[in-house]
Order: C-alpha cells, then sequence, then structure tokens
C-alpha cells in the first residue's frame, strides 16, 4: 500500500506526461502480482467498493475527532481524502511500526471486495490506524475512486504497452475480456506467455480521432478534392458492435469513445444492432426524424440503467458515419471512400428510426464547406441545423488510424457563442486548485418589478491562466459578502463586481435553473476588467440564441 500511495503521490505534483508514464512504467516492473494489477484497475476506474462510500467516511472521522473542526477543515481543503488523512488521529501503529507486516494493496482490494457491510467500517478503521498520512490518503482516494493525479486510463494504458514494446492498440482491444488483477495482461507484456486468450466477440476497437482545423493555414495546403465534408454531431461518439458467437448467440454491445461498456444505459438502442459489424457514429436523442438537444441526451447519460420513462420520453439513436469491421473481416486498412459505400449497404438493409446514416455534404471546396457551417439551416432543417456543431472533413483515402494521426480528418467547428456575464458565487476547486477559489457561477441582468437584478446561467471552472486564476482568486478573497460553507457570495452590483466573457458552444431551455436556460460547455474567455457591471449582457441575449423547438 505504501508503494501505492508513493505512486500516486509523486504524480499529483508532476505535470509532465512522460514524466508520469515513466513513473508508472517503473512501478509496473518493480511491484509484484497482484499489487500492481489493482493498482492498473484504480487507474483505469476499474474498482468499485459498494460498502465503501464517500458519507461512511465522514461517519467515521467525526467519530474520531470534532465534527466542527472537520467541517471547517473539510471547507478549507476542499478534499475529503486529504482532509481526514491529515486529520485522523495519530495511533502507536502508525506507518506499521507494531504490524507484523505492512498493509497489501492487493489485501485491501480483495477484502474490500468480498466484505459484507457491517464489517466494512472496522476495516477501514484499522486500515487508517496503520498507515501513514500518504497510506490514508492513498487508501481513501483508492475506496471513494477518484484518484484525481492527473493520469487517464489511456496513459495508463500506454505506459504498461511500452514497458513491453506493445502497441497500445493491442492492450485496448482485448481490455474488455479482461478482469483485475490482470495477471495474463503482465504476463504478456513481460514476454513470459502470449497474448491474453479473449474470446470477445464483440470488442471494442480504439478509435480514430481529428484534428482541429487551423483555418487560416489548412486551406491553403489542403486539397478539397481530396477530402469529403461531413456534419460534427452535437452528442457523443459512440461505437456500436454486433455480432454472433461460435453457439449462434447473438451479443451487442455499445462502446463510449474511450471504450467504456455503456450499453446496459441503452437497451433501446441495443435492440436494433441487428448487424454483424461494428459501427462507429454519434449517440442523439430523436423524436420522430427530428434531432433533440444535447441537454436531452444528458438525461441518459452517466446512468446504469434507464426506466421506461426515461426511455419513452428521451428515446436514443445513432447517426453512424463510419464502419470498422463488416463480419469477420476487419476494415480498418481500406480507405475511408471504401467503408462509407460498405456503410451505406449496412445501413440500407439494418437502418430505421433508431439507426441511420449521417448525411455527407454537396458542397465540394473550402467556400461551400465555410458557408453551410455558418449556415446549417440553409441546407438542414432546424432541429438538425441546430444539432450540429461544425463540419468534419475526412481524406478520401485515409485508413481508419487509432489515435489521432496528423493529416487525416479535420474538425471544424463552429465558432463559440460569446457573452459578457458578472461573477456572483465562487466555491473552492479540488486537488492542486482547492486553495483557490476555481469554480465560479456567473450571471447576466433580468428586468423585474423592482428592477434589474442578477440571475445565473451558468458555471465554469477552466479557460483562465494559473496568473488569471490568481486574480479572481484574490478578488473574490476581497469581495466576499457572504459565505456558504466552501461557497463565497462575492459582491455583484450595477458598480461592482468581475465581468467575465464566457465562452460557450450552444444554449438550451432548462427548468431546472432559474434562469430557464442551460449552457453546453461553458469556460472563462477572459476577464473583464474593464467592463463595469452594468453593461453585461442581458438575459434577452442569452433567449435570442435559444434554438427553435423540434416540432
Amino acid at each position: 500500500m505504501q508503494s501505492f500511495a508513493h505512486l500516486l503521490d509523486r504524480m499529483s505534483y508532476e505535470p509532465r506526461r512522460l514524466a508520469k508514464e515513466a513513473m508508472l512504467r517503473a512501478y509496473f516492473r518493480e511491484t509484484p502480482d497482484p499489487d500492481r494489477g489493482y493498482a492498473l484497475a484504480a487507474l483505469t476506474s476499474g474498482l468499485s467498493f459498494k460498502h465503501a462510500k464517500p458519507a461512511l467516511l465522514r461517519q467515521l472521522v467525526r467519530e474520531r475527532t470534532d465534527p466542527v473542526l472537520f467541517g471547517l477543515s473539510y471547507d478549507f481543503v476542499g478534499d475529503l481524502s486529504e482532509t481526514i488523512s491529515l486529520m485522523w488521529p495519530v495511533s502507536a501503529t502508525e506507518g506499521g511500526e507494531t504490524q507484523s507486516e505492512p498493509t497489501k494493496l492487493s489485501a485491501v482490494v480483495e477484502t474490500l471486495l468480498t466484505a459484507k457491510k457491517a464489517e466494512v467500517p472496522e476495516l477501514l478503521e484499522t486500515w487508517l490506524d496503520q498507515l501513514d498520512e500518504a497510506g490514508r490518503w492513498a487508501l481513501l482516494k483508492l475506496v471513494t475512486g477518484g484518484l484525481r493525479v492527473g493520469v487517464s486510463a489511456r496513459l495508463a494504458k500506454t505506459a504498461l504497452a511500452k514497458m513491453g514494446g506493445v502497441d497500445p492498440n493491442l492492450i485496448e482491444e482485448v481490455w474488455h475480456g479482461l478482469e483485475p488483477p490482470y495477471e495474463a495482461l503482465f504476463a504478456w507484456i513481460e514476454g513470459k506467455a502470449g497474448p491474453p486468450d479473449v474470446s470477445d466477440p464483440v470488442p471494442f476497437r480504439p478509435v480514430m480521432l481529428a484534428h482541429p482545423l487551423d483555418a487560416e493555414k489548412d486551406p491553403a495546403t489542403l486539397d478539397p478534392d481530396d477530402f469529403v465534408a461531413e456534419w460534427k454531431w452535437d452528442g457523443i461518439r459512440v461505437q456500436a458492435v454486433s455480432a454472433c458467437d461460435e453457439n449462434g448467440e447473438r451479443h451487442q454491445r455499445l462502446y463510449s469513445r474511450t471504450g467504456e461498456d455503456i450499453s446496459a444505459a441503452f437497451p433501446d438502442v441495443l435492440e436494433t444492432l441487428t448487424f454483424d459489424a461494428a459501427l462507429d457514429g454519434e449517440l442523439l436523442i430523436k423524436r420522430g426524424d427530428a434531432v433533440q438537444p444535447f441537454s436531452d441526451l444528458q438525461k441518459r447519460l452517466n446512468r446504469k440503467k434507464a426506466g421506461p420513462k426515461l426511455l419513452k420520453d428521451y428515446p436514443a439513436a445513432i447517426r453512424a458515419y463510419d464502419i470498422i469491421a463488416l463480419g469477420e473481416r476487419d476494415l480498418r486498412s481500406l480507405p475511408f471512400s471504401e467503408r462509407r459505400i460498405l456503410l451505406e449497404g449496412v445501413i440500407k438493409q439494418h437502418g430505421g428510426s433508431r439507426l441511420d446514416l449521417s448525411p455527407q455534404i454537396d458542397a465540394e471546396n473550402w467556400e461551400g464547406w465555410a458557408e453551410v457551417r455558418a449556415n446549417p439551416a440553409s441546407v438542414l432543417r432546424q432541429a438538425d441545423a441546430s444539432a450540429v456543431e461544425g463540419l468534419m472533413l475526412k481524406r478520401k483515402a485515409s485508413p481508419y488510424l487509432p489515435g489521432r494521426p496528423k493529416g487525416e480528418w479535420f474538425k471544424w467547428k463552429r465558432d463559440p457563442f460569446l457573452i459578457d456575464a458578472i461573477l456572483m458565487y465562487a466555491q473552492r476547486g479540488h486537488g492542486k486548485r482547492s486553495s483557490f477559489y476555481s469554480d465560479y457561477t456567473f450571471g447576466v441582468w433580468r428586468a423585474t418589478a423592482e428592477g434589474d437584478e442578477l440571475v445565473p446561467v451558468g458555471k465554469a471552472y477552466f479557460g483562465f491562466t494559473d496568473e488569471e486564476l490568481q486574480q479572481i482568486d484574490r478578488f473574490v478573497r476581497n469581495n466576499t459578502v457572504n459565505r456558504f460553507g466552501p461557497v463565497r457570495e462575492v459582491e455583484h452590483t450595477q458598480e461592482i463586481g468581475l465581468v467575465l466573457e464566457v465562452a460557450f458552444e450552444g444554449l438550451n431551455r432548462s427548468p431546472r435553473h432559474k434562469s430557464g436556460l442551460a449552457m453546453r460547455f461553458p469556460r472563462i474567455s477572459r476577464l473583464r476588467w474593464d467592463k463595469p457591471p452594468s453593461e453585461a449582457d442581458r438575459i434577452e441575449t442569452l433567449e435570442a440564441l435559444l434554438p427553435s423547438r423540434a416540432s
């Protein structure tokens, strides 16, 4: 457990990706099975302990410390694991001084996975008493699942692959057929055995990604005759796979772009996967033929299952734009133009209201593409036009390459919307930002019978530089007028306040918000120290940006 804690501690302070990758490789080389496998599972969100939840941890620390002091400390620190690890009373056995042997990561994981609910509090207390401050922090991060050390699942798998000179994409293709502690995977990486025997008829295949288009430079170097243009839809990227196993039983699976299995949350989509293929496409909400706002799709996301009412009110569908396997044939080496023909054949035979083809754009040059990008409604009906984020430009000859290969696919997003809003509330961040007020709620003016008032329209916690973060933090501390736990209300009048230029991708109606509006991907574009709060935007400005409701 201590070596795992040391790894997390070092990575939490290391901003460089390659340095973190090197730390992971060293850990995987030096740590024996099964500990290293469970560490890999923790780093890739592959562990879940149903009886060890944040509420239990709060209860345990309140029993061991002053509850008021804990509340104040948690508000200040902003991170539950760090607060408890610092406040947990030091025992005579801290650091394992009187233990017969150190607490092992594998022992913690395997015990928690099989423990009954009533047993978990005593287990956690015992481990917290035995471990030092860093060990406690790592234990709590492990059981809550929020490591927050700047390591993605992809980075952890890449580090493992490089340890054995294996293509990371080969690990991705067998990953969903493996379970922690991944001993067969490590044996393969270390050259002690062949690839893991994974007989999955519906595997995930790493997706191909696009580079942002440089609208000033790229048109001069890219020949439009080499590319086709498609719409970039405002949904989520998915991979839909369907096939029969050796016994003739059909299997269907829906993956996110990162390979997460989201099948259980979308049974309405799975039932339409009657083909033997792997399709690449966009998950959307459709009523009839009309694509609905992204806010409707959000109601279906991050759920383990979808109930009957949710399925009825927010029916999901896939808009396919590529095919990467057909039957037992891997199509990824084929040029995109040939894959498109095969995709059209599959959709013609198996498509319907829940599975359709993403149309390509008739325009064939930069001028035509720029025109439809700026005004999708000129060629699409309003509902679909409102669901367009921009264009995708795909080289006709491009194979389907995992990762983000240069020069093959480009995304040309529409310009973001910009408004000037006023900072209303600020909350401490987490991890490295736990000492700063970095999460902001902002609002715009709205007329009432008593005069103008500010109404919240969104929240943002990125887009600013480290220097700007310090400036905003200083403003929050110097202009606080009220406190609500970790949240501070800052002064926001016609004369005094901080105006923020906020960029966002879209806007939809939302009865859950006081303003009746919900922003898509809001972020701080710049600080308007030059602008008085009285000149910030009004709610009417945002309402004018709302898309027409689909009929």
